[in-house]
């Protein structure tokens, strides 16, 4: 009896999860098609019933994170998408450029812990990726209520402090340091918080 396709869908989403977590711990290079069947409890003879090859998942890997885990750190961090406010643009950036985060490898967003691995992938996997950072600039633009070209540059610059604070902070060897950059990186985002108007909302 073939499977139905509510099946299908969710023995999907368990692979892209799956690797989702395994890239982020190992890099993509270091994942298997087997490593991500065996974490999603399945047999590898299932992967080809739903992806091309190991890059088409990596790119549905990518892409499922704004709206899997990305959702659910959103909802932790009291971020409400209907009702954005600078409080909001706070919240993200307090989430984000956390200590939890930071230690979170399994739930890191891709942005931080596949930068170097997107670089070298193929453009569908390139253009996921930059989906991310566009749903993060355009996070902070609404709740800034940023809609010239001063505020699109401040949403910008506070997407590149979260990711690239993150990015850098995750590297370092020594422990001191990287609070060092975490939190300098916290303060500064959060200083670019403090002028502008204060109200938005994505029902605009």
């Amino acid at each position: 009896m073939p499977y139905s396709a509510e099946h299908k869908k969710k023995q999907q989403a368990r692979i892209v999860e799956s690797a989702r977590i395994l890239f982020n711990r190992h890099g993509y290079q270091n994942v298997t098609i087997d490593m991500v069947m065996a974490e999603a409890g399945l047999t590898r003879g299932g992967f080809y019933n739903h992806f091309k090859n190991k890059e088409a998942l990596f790119n549905a890997a990518i892409s499922s994170f704004l709206m899997g885990r990305g959702a659910q750190w959103r909802s932790e961090a009291g971020v409400d998408p209907s009702n954005l406010s600078r409080e909001s643009a706070r919240q993200m950036i307090d989430a984000y450029l956390s200590t939890k985060h930071l230690g979170d490898l399994d739930g890191q967003c891709p942005m931080i812990a596949l930068p170097s691995d997107v670089a070298r992938a193929s453009p569908e996997v390139q253009r996921s990726f930059q989906e991310l950072l566009t749903a993060m600039v355009f996070l902070f633009e609404t709740s800034l209520d940023a809609d010239d070209k001063q505020g699109r540059q401040q949403a910008l610059s506070l997407a590149a402090l979260c990711v690239g604070g993150m990015v850098l902070a995750r590297t370092m060897p020594d422990s001191a340091l990287t609070e060092e950059i975490r939190a300098a990186a916290h303060a500064t985002a959060t200083q670019l918080t403090q002028t502008g108007p204060s109200k938005a909302s994505f029902d605009k």
